[in-house]
């Protein structure tokens, strides 16, 4: 019996420990080849996800995969499954009482923050490709709403994402293309005011020239004499009006590369105890330290389990980067050169809204694991074998909740030029660190109006 038993055992562990991005490794592989019908295919195939636990990011790749195909209707019907389960998520005591035994990736999958603002953009953009401009508003004004939820969910101010400048960028972008320059103004002035306190201290990432400009432009068309004038003096530059091109503007948004996928690691925890009767699990190594204080909220099992421990392993997730190929790109039209503007590190944003989201869940971790050993120890009490069984199990279902919405861009970038003739050919200069990648599209004029174009590099 033990020679086969522990064979088997090995490639339950190793079955175990899999990540999400290797479990999903084939459809990964066909996005990052560009190879969005097959992509397709997967995902359908895969009927288990499409109506598990997982059912959420099933519906979240679909969106974008018939987004990448050019398929505005399918993506949003995938979408707007998907906000819908959003919307109704709740939780579910008899689940979150079974992680304590098992782990986090038992629930149904819950995204983060900016993976659920990230929904409505997709959104906005597949209803601009259909020219419905008031259901692109719609989706801009529910960004809006989010962002207000967003905004309460973190009255300590703990969390480094609590605002998101990109969103406000594009409901001015969209505002501004219907003609409402008022709120288009108020979004710019708001996207403004974020990228300068959250993402410049946060993320590093300063207001782009074009948003500057368009502050300006907006402020000027609406009359606002004293916010046009403080303006001017922020950015230190005097606005000078020049009528819109006859023949339209594009707004070009330039997905680059694909955000990181998450992993686990795992850390390692003395117990202490403090005079105040409080257990406490130190890590000298990060300089964490958990205290465990006895309330009523512990049951009589979790205290003697905590107290029958010396040291704890807890695993965690964490954000592997997927570094992009190009690092910057510009547009060529008519003999001018038009950089594209930072306007999201969604790369940046994961990393450090994760770190601020673990701080807050270690305590969870280290209890769960505390009472899985506590289980073990008491087995082994009993019988030798009972808790090399129930130490198996433990170690086949420790495991850190690995899943994210993979199929994110690492950033998004932007810029705004005129377009000035029947057809307009734009050339698309994209840089690596010793290489440039060019590619040339055709837009036609539209006159007085803004069009919208989304072009992914992978």
């Amino acid at each position: 019996m033990r020679i086969t038993l522990f064979p088997v055992v090995f490639c339950l562990l190793l079955s175990s420990c899999a990540t999400w991005y290797e479990r999903t490794a084939e459809f990964q592989r066909t996005v990052e080849e560009g190879n969005f019908e097959q992509a397709d295919k997967l995902l359908h195939k895969n009927k288990k996800m499409e109506k598990g636990k997982n059912r959420l990011l099933f519906y979240l790749n679909l969106g974008y995969v018939e987004f990448m195909l050019d398929h505005p209707k399918e993506s949003n019907a995938a979408f707007e499954t998907a906000e819908k389960m959003i919307d109704e998520q709740s939780g579910n005591p008899a689940l979150q009482a079974a992680v304590l035994l098992s782990n986090p990736e038992i629930l149904p999958y819950k995204p983060e923050d900016f993976e659920v603002i990230m929904v409505n953009f997709y959104k906005a953009m597949n209803y601009l490709r259909l020219g419905d401009t008031e259901g692109a508003l719609v989706e801009v004004r529910q960004i809006n709403i989010k962002l207000n939820q967003l905004n309460d969910k973190y009255p300590d101010h703990k969390n480094r994402y609590q605002r998101d400048a990109f969103a406000h960028l594009l409901m001015g972008l969209i505002y501004d293309a219907s003609g409402n320059f008022n709120d288009a103004f108020i979004a710019y002035r708001n996207a403004f005011e974020t990228y300068q306190t959250d993402y410049k201290k946060n993320f590093g990432i300063e207001a782009p020239v074009q948003l500057r400009q368009d502050i300006l432009r907006t402020a000027y068309l609406c009359g606002f004499k004293e916010e046009l004038k403080r303006y001017e003096e922020e950015f230190g530059q005097k606005y000078v009006y020049s009528s819109p091109p006859a023949d339209g503007q594009l707004i070009f948004f330039w997905l680059n590369g694909l955000g990181p996928v998450k992993s686990e690691w795992g850390i390692n925890f003395v117990k202490e105890q403090r005079g105040d009767g409080a257990i406490v699990f130190h890590n000298a190594e990060y300089g964490l330290t958990f205290p465990f204080f006895w309330g009523s909220g512990y049951s009589d099992h979790e205290r003697n389990s905590l107290a029958n421990l010396k040291i704890v392993r807890a695993v965690f997730p964490k954000y592997e980067e997927r570094p992009p190929l190009y690092s910057r790109a510009t547009l060529q039209y008519e003999n001018k050169s038009y950089p594209l503007e930072l306007a999201e590190d969604i790369n940046q944003i994961a990393f450090k809204t994760l770190h601020d989201r673990m701080l807050r869940e270690f305590s969870t971790s280290l209890l769960r694991v505390a009472a899985k050993q506590g289980l073990q120890y008491a087995a082994s009490k009993q019988n030798e074998w009972l808790g090399f069984a129930v130490g198996l199990a433990n170690a086949m279902t420790e495991k850190a909740d690995t899943r994210n919405w993979q199929t994110l861009p690492y950033s998004v970038s932007y810029v705004r030029i005129p377009l000035q003739s029947s057809e307009n050919q734009v050339s698309a200069n994209f840089f690596t660190s010793d290489n440039v990648h060019r590619e040339t599209f055709i837009f036609p004029a539209n006159p007085k109006k803004t069009s919208f174009f989304v072009y992914s590099t992978l």
